[in-house]
């Protein structure tokens, strides 16, 4: 597949790196698809690699592929790990399935960015007890998956 979008390359250790650069919008979105595919099920690596650290942003059919990728990598016994997602987008990946174990070296997870967060003072406001952040974040995630 010829692209300038998606580099695809093999590591030391035998892993499939897919890496996409640039916004990853719907006009890439079959091809990105297409990549992952092929490599879970034709390649069939140990350990495939999304490496999203050069994305600012994926669509919300790039996030539903990144995620359809993981669970049928665990069909055909081929561990998929996402590198390197802004912040906001592993909050999306993770909503959209993604588990949080698959994503690595995240810059900031969702925790400690809520915890900085309600770190700031402000006058009168109360922030939330880890258990009802717990339930907000619970909801919220329900909330977007419906």
């Amino acid at each position: 597949m010829h692209s300038t979008v998606l580099e695809v390359r093999t590591g030391a250790d035998g892993s499939v790196v897919i890496t996409p650069h640039g916004v990853i919008g719907l006009d890439r979105a079959v091809e990105l698809r297409q990549m992952l595919v092929h490599t879970v099920r034709k390649v069939r690596p140990q350990r495939l690699i999304v490496d999203l650290a050069d994305v600012p942003e994926l669509d919300p059919i790039n996030v539903g592929s990144v995620a359809a990728a993981c669970y049928l990598g665990d069909d055909h016994q081929v561990a998929v790990f996402v590198h390197n997602p802004v912040p906001l987008l592993a909050e999306r990946l993770a909503a959209a399935g993604v588990p949080q174990q698959r994503l690595r070296s995240c810059p900031a997870t969702t925790a400690e960015t809520r915890q900085q967060k309600s770190a700031i003072e402000i006058p009168g406001f109360r922030p939330a007890s880890g258990t009802e952040m717990d339930l907000l974040d619970a909801s919220r995630r329900l909330g977007a998956l419906a």
